[in-house]
């Protein structure tokens, strides 16, 4: 199964780099960016995200509550609509014990290529970012004979210092190199860390990375469209692609003045206007 799953990807990013003038690094959407829709009406909401032209997506958390056979008929649409499932966002709680065997069983089916941790909550002290950084350890050893990967996605608190330590550093230090660092472009701003310093920092880990732009204006904040904030995107693409290990972008939007998927849209114009100069 884990090698079947793994095919089409193989196969499709081959395909997008014999295409004169494509872009090698495809960009999906992180799905939480049209959940209202995606609630609603899935198949929809999927057939609209790949006529916008993205080129992939992630699922988020809910995806877990999925059968075996609702994750099969959502892999024969995205293989109609010819894009991938590059990842799935998953509670901590995933990543151990009947849990953990469900996700892979799904992510399998999906074709993803990593399982992230989309977050481990407040974590008191950094003795127990030890531990979240074993339990990532853990679950590589378990998935990578399947062909799956683990992932771990920053929000504020793992820039933010504990007894002088940010806790993102913890996580780094004591993973295994297998593990990818999914850069959150707009939380590790707001906490007042440096992205483009992070991503040079960590050569090879940032393999996926949540293109969501932040304003410090209080009335804006994530509800700027991409390009609309303060991150410098050309910095940030030139250091992911020059070393930092990058696979695929993800567009991710809170939201924004406009609905979801129109929102979802401009984001990914933005994007390849911004990156293709």
């Amino acid at each position: 199964m884990a090698t079947a799953a793994m095919l089409p990807w193989a196969l499709r990013i081959s395909d997008a780099e014999g295409v004169p003038g494509a872009n090698p690094i495809p960009v999906g959407l992180e799905m939480y960016s049209v959940r209202d829709a995606l609630g609603k009406d899935p198949e929809g909401t999927i057939r609209a995200v790949a006529a916008m032209g993205y080129q992939g997506l992630e699922f988020y958390a809910p995806y877990f509550t999925w059968t075996e056979s609702q994750a099969q008929d959502m892999r024969k649409l995205l293989d109609e609509l010819k894009i991938r499932c590059f990842s799935t966002h998953n509670d901590s709680d995933y990543f151990s014990g009947d849990k953990l065997q469900h996700a892979r069983q799904l992510n399998l089916i999906l074709g993803s290529k990593y399982m992230v941790m989309a977050s481990s909550r407040d974590v008191p002290g950094l003795d127990r970012w030890r531990e979240v950084a074993n339990t990532l350890n853990t679950a590589a050893t378990k998935l990578d004979p399947h062909g799956l990967k683990v992932g771990y996605h920053n929000h504020q608190l793992e820039f933010t210092p504990t007894d002088g330590v940010r806790p993102i550093e913890i996580l780094a230090k004591n993973t295994d190199p297998s593990v990818m660092l999914q850069l959150d472009v707009g939380t590790c701003i707001e906490a007042g860390a440096d992205p483009v310093a992070w991503i040079k920092a960590n050569p090879g880990r940032i393999r996926s990375m949540h293109c969501k732009d932040w304003s410090p204006e209080p009335a804006k904040k994530y509800s700027v469209l991409f390009g609309e904030g303060v991150a410098d995107w050309k910095a940030l693409f030139h250091a992911a692609e020059n070393g930092g290990g990058i696979e695929y972008y993800l567009v991710e939007q809170e939201g924004s003045r406009y609905p979801e998927l129109e929102t979802a849209q401009k984001c990914l114009q933005a994007f390849r206007a911004t990156h293709s100069t």
